[in-house]
């Protein structure tokens, strides 16, 4: 019997039963007769300040920023704040007084200063259903207006305000439920017209000053697009970067001269890393201004005339600053700012540059840099919620080499000496990244530094496929060698038992996303190199995954995984998706999921759940009925991160008494 056959009959079977037992199938929501843990309303136990090993709750309770943006004025700098674990807009002023929290709902998923500085524009979904709703909101807080109402099936991708400060640029998938088109919307008379007709990803990136064109991008896998300059009145479009070998020149970010004439972005068109460019939008002309051996990210030009220029370099999942004075001719000087993960934001005309880094021990401060003086001052430093930072840990960047002769990297953290479990190497968590191509840097994590805290190393492997180290890279995981990659994760275990410094024989593998498709394979695919496992809404079969993915995924997914549509692929996930080699999985996993997710359907978390039990294989399954692909309220990561330290420290023997008081 053929494979295709085989997975008819297989998929005939298994639906069959589950309408038989009243299961619901893939996109038809939770099954709930699916024994669940569900979080119920308990107090929070924080220990007492200087108490360690701290409680696991102050760990989750401390507070940063993100996604840091400074006014045209240069007079405030809006950040995203969390205190309830919703995601709220706040705005510091730069002259040190006092900051104001300006929104109050359900969170926010973006933000962006409105051209007169006035007003922000904000999006929120409904519970993590990434179906936003676009509103505005005035500087002082006291007037809100809702710009675009949510939709049933409206995925959107928030491009811009033109300069007249009342329309804005989106995608939507609001035609079809399925292809991004690019919308100009009058947020006075609520008039929205379609400029131009996508299929699949085609987002707009930035607008042009003048605000008669945009930057347009088309996904092409995971990790790379094309590029497009769109004429917003007319709809005509120009291409300016569609090579044959894919490329990334959006991930940088883009930065435009006050003319229009040029815009400065990174590209690794042609070239592994992303290197600094300037492109001139009329001839098409690209200018290399540096190259480097790493990638190149937050391009922005700042300061009166254009003066400066600054960037910054991805090394192994830890940021460096540069920048370079453009009138002088001269490299800027950089402050000494704490190591970690680097965003900037300049607006035109400023010679001072918003930086929040988030680091192993700086979890989200706020910094002002002056350009000029290279000097920088902390405008808001973040809550460690009594943690002393000398006891968190930094960790080693290691390479390591694969069976095939690639090249491995990831990050390791060992704890200190102090809280050593006993003589020996420490037990170890893989906490694996999702993506898959993303890449695990140097930021803070809170429930890694707890496992560090309670004497258990934590690595954070780049496996084939991570951004962060080349295209090449990024590439070997593609289509028919996805488990590859997932061979990467036994190979790190081998080399972790030459190396010594973790104790390989008693290590857990955690991940979310891609990460947690990553646990569910590598225990079907290679039992006995983990002694446990944690999947937070991961795939496990890639047949129904594809085929019911979210819409800003399905192009990229083709790219990444092959076209589910064509039955050559289809027989390949048929074999080759962890739900087929499942019962090969014979050590405990604890899954979890949301179920609103629109990423991953909770049916992938829940058919491994159901399987692994009637194999007599224990799974816990937590499941949130309020978030989506992740965990944004405070109380259920509280929840959840409390759990799953537990199931850990169960799996390498390590609860007490104590513990166990803590969760009857």
């Amino acid at each position: 019997m053929q494979p295709s056959a085989r997975y008819s009959l297989l998929m005939t079977l298994l639906l069959s039963s589950q309408l038989a037992l009243g299961q619901p199938g893939p996109g038809e929501g939770p099954d709930e007769n699916l024994e669940a843990i569900e979080p119920v309303a308990e107090p929070v136990r924080v220990g007492l300040a200087g108490e360690y090993p701290a409680d696991i709750a102050r760990f989750l309770l401390v507070q940063g920023v993100s996604g840091a943006q400074l006014s045209p004025a240069g007079d405030y700098v809006a950040v995203s704040k969390s205190v309830t674990g919703e995601p709220q807009l706040w705005l510091i002023p730069v002259d040190g007084s006092q900051s104001r929290q300006l929104t109050f709902g359900n969170g926010i998923t973006f933000f962006r200063w409105a051209p007169d500085g006035n007003s922000l524009i904000y999006g929120a979904d409904n519970a993590g259903d990434e179906q936003e709703a676009y509103f505005r909101i005035s500087v002082d807080g006291k007037h809100e207006a809702e710009l675009v109402p949510a939709l049933p099936g409206a995925f959107r991708f928030f491009g811009g305000v033109l300069p007249d400060d009342r329309h804005i640029v989106f995608a939507s998938t609001e035609r079809n439920g399925l292809d991004f088109d690019i919308y100009v919307r009058d947020t006075e008379s609520g008039e929205q017209r379609m400029i131009y007709e996508g299929e699949f990803a085609w987002w707009p990136r930035t607008v042009a000053p003048d605000g008669k064109s945009l930057l347009m991008t088309q996904a092409v896998g995971e990790d790379s697009n094309n590029l497009f300059s769109l004429d917003i009145e007319s709809g005509e479009v120009t291409t300016l970067s569609e090579p044959e070998r894919r490329a990334n020149t959006e991930a940088g970010g883009f930065a435009w001269t006050a003319d229009g004439k040029y815009v400065f972005h990174a590209s690794n068109e042609d070239r592994e890393f992303r290197a600094l460019v300037r492109r001139e939008l009329a001839s098409n002309e690209v200018e290399v201004l540096v190259e480097a051996d790493h990638d190149i990210d937050n391009v922005q030009l700042c300061g009166e005339n254009e003066r400066f220029l600054i960037w910054t370099t991805n090394e192994d999942g830890f940021f460096r600053l540069h920048g370079r004075d453009l009138i002088e001719g001269r490299d800027l000087d950089i402050p000494e700012v704490p190591e970690g993960v680097y965003s900037l934001s300049c607006p035109p005309g400023s010679a001072v540059a918003a930086l929040v880094v988030n680091g192993w021990s700086t979890p989200g401060d706020l910094l002002k840099w002056d350009l000029a003086a290279g000097s920088a001052e902390t405008l808001w430093a973040a809550n460690l919620a009594g943690l002393d930072p000398e006891r968190l840990v930094r960790p080693e960047s290691i390479r390591m080499p694969a069976r095939d002769g690639v090249v491995l990297q990831g990050l390791l953290y060992l704890p200190r000496e102090d809280v050593r479990l006993d003589d020996g190497p420490p037990p170890v968590v893989f906490d694996v990244h999702g993506g898959p191509t993303a890449q695990s840097m140097v930021n803070f994590t809170g429930a890694m530094q707890y496992l560090l805290n309670r004497g258990i190393a934590v690595f954070r492997p780049n496996i084939r496929g991570s951004t962060g180290f080349g295209h090449t890279y990024v590439t070997l995981d593609d289509q028919e060698r996805r488990l590859d990659s997932i061979r990467d994760l036994v190979d790190m275990v081998e080399f972790f038992r030459e190396d010594g410094r973790v104790d390989a024989d008693r290590a857990i593998v955690r991940g979310g996303s891609y990460g947690g498709y990553a646990v569910n394979a590598v225990l079907a695919n290679h039992p006995g190199y983990f002694i446990a496992g944690v999947s937070l809404f991961g795939v496990a079969d890639w047949v129904t995954a594809l085929e019911v993915a979210a819409p800003a995924l399905k192009a990229s997914d083709i790219i990444e995984y092959g076209d589910i549509r064509e039955e050559r692929w289809r027989e390949f996930y048929t074999t080759y998706s962890p739900i087929r080699q499942a019962d090969q999985i014979n050590v405990p996993v604890l899954y979890s999921h949301g179920v609103n997710d629109r990423r991953v359907e909770i049916y992938e978390t829940e058919v491994m759940v159901r399987t692994l039990r009637a194999n007599d294989i224990e799974a816990p399954y937590i499941r949130f009925r309020d978030e989506g692909h992740g965990w944004r309220r405070l109380s259920n990561r509280l929840f959840y991160h409390r759990r799953e330290a537990e199931f850990m420290l169960q799996q390498f023997g390590l609860t007490d008494s104590e513990d166990n008081a803590d969760n009857e």
